[in-house]
């Protein structure tokens, strides 16, 4: 039997809305790929101009204090001055992190992009993307995609490497195959994301508002009708992990706005090198590293250097501080006396991370990332770049409500609402 997940024993991290480790910058809506689980819809002629990511920037410089800025979308490579918005982000004095499926990636573009200020690469690949090449492939086959890519980075040389995978049904059970390709890799795969799936489900037992106006929910394209599709959960990727590798232990997690209780975003760390893992850091730890850096630097770590990443040895002198660290300094104390390890290797710091998104509880509440990374800027306001889409067609987030407790209101009343929520719509698109 797996061991449950307590949130009372994790580190609650520490991040907020003013004051968090990341912000979301989308300079395009335009994509090359067509994922199945996407939250976005593609549009061809969305870049935005320079002037206009300019602004986006000014306006977490006002608002949001924070360490990196995923520059992301749409895929972010499809926009022709990408390595202009990379050094404008670097100026701001914060990391910036391309997220991108690596369609349009070269060795020669990736140099470019480091040397106007680039720090790290997030790559999501996922066997639902309809990859040209791949598109019959497993999680497990795309891990010779992955490890082309991060191959590309390590010979670049001094810039982060993470993936993400968004975990469906008939995905899950693949989740500890990528794991221990991360771990055979973990000398250049820095951190590992599982995303699990989520469908706003049309109908059921909700109807749809924005600031009390029907909506017609069903346009947005993570909507679906199709009621077999199962969400995913952050308790379901632990269960899975740990029914191959018993001793994963998350150390910290964000909690749902609606839902104290709920792993919204969920982290560990491990320490490791040639592909064997010694141990995981604790909470203690992850608590260590986000208050240290807050106070020496003023902002909350988000993406380490690589460097850093390297002398996981210097974190074990946190061991008496912290019982899980004890636990894998012992483990890695065994393994040198065994000669399965030697004193002089290098340890490797390798994050794990599952995020879940948006749940709707029973009420009708919706149960957010709170002190979520990824928020982004809409007409110079804050907003969940997950529901991006809700403010552009209709002005503002969708409300759900349950049928039993919506207001009474006249038929043509709302028959007239819903057509002018649409037309509304259709001008934002």
């Amino acid at each position: 039997m797996t061991q449950s997940l307590d949130h009372r024993t994790l580190y609650r991290l520490p991040w907020s809305l003013p004051d968090n480790a990341i912000a979301w910058l989308e300079p395009t809506r335009k994509c090359n790929l067509a994922c199945f689980g996407c939250y976005r819809e593609n549009d061809p002629k969305g870049h935005k101009s320079l002037a206009e990511v300019r602004a986006d920037l000014a306006v977490f410089r006002r608002l949001r204090n924070v360490d990196a800025i995923s520059i992301a979308g749409g895929d972010p490579l499809t926009h022709p001055q990408i390595v202009e918005i990379v050094r404008m982000t670097a100026e701001e004095g914060v990391k910036p992190i391309l997220n991108t499926n690596g369609l349009a990636l070269n060795e020669q573009l990736l140099r470019e992009l480091k040397a106007a200020g680039l720090v790290g690469v997030t790559f999501h690949i996922d066997s639902k993307q309809g990859r040209p090449g791949w598109k019959r492939a497993d999680e497990v086959r795309l891990c010779e995609l992955r490890s082309t890519y991060a191959e590309m980075v390590a010979r670049v040389g001094g810039l982060g490497c993470a993936f993400n995978q968004t975990v469906y049904e008939d995905t899950i059970e693949q989740v500890p195959d990528v794991l221990a390709w991360a771990a055979r890799n973990i000398e250049i795969v820095h951190t590992i994301v599982f995303i699990t799936f989520r469908a706003g489900i049309v109908g059921g037992d909700f109807d749809y508002y924005v600031n009390g106006r029907p909506a017609d929910f069903a346009e947005v394209p993570y909507a679906s009708d199709d009621t077999s599709l199962k969400p995913i959960s952050s308790r379901d990727v632990v269960e899975v992990i740990r029914s191959r590798y018993p001793e994963f232990a998350p150390a910290a997690y964000l909690n749902g706005t609606e839902a104290p209780e709920d792993f919204k975003w969920l982290l560990s760390g491990r320490l490791g090198a040639r592909g064997r893992i010694h141990g995981y850091v604790g909470p203690r730890t992850m608590e260590l590293a986000q208050v240290a850096n807050h106070l020496l630097r003023g902002r909350y770590l988000a993406y380490a250097d690589p460097r850093t990443l390297s002398h996981g040895r210097s974190l074990l002198g946190l061991s008496p501080l912290d019982p899980q660290l004890r636990k894998t300094a012992r483990r890695w104390l065994s393994a040198c006396r065994r000669g399965c390890a030697r004193p002089t290797d290098r340890l490797h710091f390798q994050a794990v991370m599952v995020i879940q998104p948006i749940d709707i509880l029973a009420d009708g509440r919706q149960s957010m990332c709170d002190g979520c990374p990824d928020v982004t800027v809409w007409n110079g306001r804050l907003v969940w770049s997950c529901r991006l889409e809700e403010p552009v067609r209709y002005g503002d987030f969708v409300q759900t409500v349950r049928r039993d407790q919506r207001p009474r209101a006249s038929a043509e009343g709302e028959r007239s609402a819903l057509a002018a929520n649409g037309a509304a719509g259709g001008a934002a698109r």
